[in-house]
C-alpha cells in the first residue's frame, strides 16, 4: 500500500471519512490544508449515473468560471488569411494552420484551449488521436469550432476562466475549479457555475439521480466527500 506524507497525513485528519460535507465546510477545509511549496489546484469529481457506453448518454460541454483557474491559459488558434489575423489581434498564442498541423504531429502540445474555424476542421482531422485524448481537439460541440467573427469572444472567454468539461468511461467527470489560494467565496462560486452547467446538459435518457457522489480534492490533498443534495441547491448568483 502506498504511503503517504506527513503533510498528506496531517491534512488527512481533518477530514472525517464518514461524513458528507456542505459545500462551505469542504472549501473551509482545503483553506486549512495549505503547505505545499506551490499552489495546488482544486478538482471536483462528480459520478454520474450516466452510461458512458450509449452514445446519447455522453456528458460533454463548457462552463464559464467567474473566477477563473488561477492560471494563464495559452490559447491555440487553427486559422488562415483574416481570421489568423482577427485570431492574433484578440490575443491567441499560438494561430496557425499547417506550420501548427505539422507541430503538433511532430509531439508538441503546449497548449490549454485549441480553437478552430470551420474550413480548418478537415484539416486538423487527423490530429485526433493526439488532442483528441488530452481534451484539446476543436469540436462544434463544445464551441470550440469558431465562426472567425466570433473568436475575438471565444479567445477572451478562454482566457477568462471557460473549462471544458467530459465524462470519461467510468460515467465520472474530473474538472478544475480553482486553487487552494482562492477565497471560499470564489471557489464557491466557480463550483456553482460548473454544477449549473452540468445540470444543463444532463442527457434526457438519464432517469432519477444525476450527480451520483461528488468529491472535492487538491493536487497533493486527501478526498472531501460532499452532501450531494446541498451541492445542488446551491444557485449561481
Amino acid at each position: 500500500m502506498k504511503k503517504h506524507g506527513k503533510r498528506f497525513q496531517d491534512s488527512a485528519k481533518l477530514v472525517d471519512a464518514n461524513k458528507l460535507f456542505t459545500l462551505d465546510e469542504a472549501t473551509s477545509l482545503i483553506g486549512q490544508m495549505k503547505g505545499t511549496r506551490f499552489d495546488e489546484s482544486v478538482e471536483l469529481h462528480l459520478r454520474t449515473s450516466a452510461d458512458p457506453r450509449h452514445a446519447d448518454q455522453m456528458v460533454r460541454g463548457v462552463a464559464m468560471l467567474p473566477h477563473g483557474l488561477g492560471k494563464t491559459v495559452r490559447v491555440l488558434v487553427f486559422a488562415a488569411g483574416e481570421d489568423a489575423e482577427t485570431a492574433r489581434n484578440a490575443g491567441a498564442d499560438f494561430v496557425g494552420d499547417d506550420d501548427l498541423i505539422s507541430q503538433i504531429e511532430g509531439g508538441w502540445v503546449e497548449f490549454d484551449v485549441g480553437l478552430a474555424t470551420p474550413d480548418m476542421m478537415a484539416k486538423i482531422g487527423r490530429l485526433g488521436r493526439v488532442l483528441g485524448r488530452r481534451g484539446l481537439m476543436p469540436n462544434p460541440r463544445t464551441g470550440t469550432m469558431v465562426q472567425g467573427r466570433d473568436l475575438p469572444r471565444t479567445i477572451e472567454d478562454a482566457k477568462m476562466g471557460r473549462v471544458e468539461y467530459r465524462m470519461d468511461r467510468t460515467a465520472i467527470i474530473h474538472i478544475p475549479v480553482g486553487k487552494v489560494s482562492f477565497s471560499k467565496e470564489q471557489l464557491t462560486e466557480n463550483i456553482a457555475s460548473l454544477i449549473d452547467a452540468i445540470n444543463k446538459a444532463r442527457p434526457s435518457g438519464v432517469k432519477g439521480s444525476f450527480i451520483r457522489t461528488a468529491f472535492l480534492t487538491t493536487t497533493m490533498g486527501p478526498s472531501i466527500k460532499l452532501d450531494v443534495a446541498e451541492l445542488l441547491s446551491i444557485k449561481v448568483e
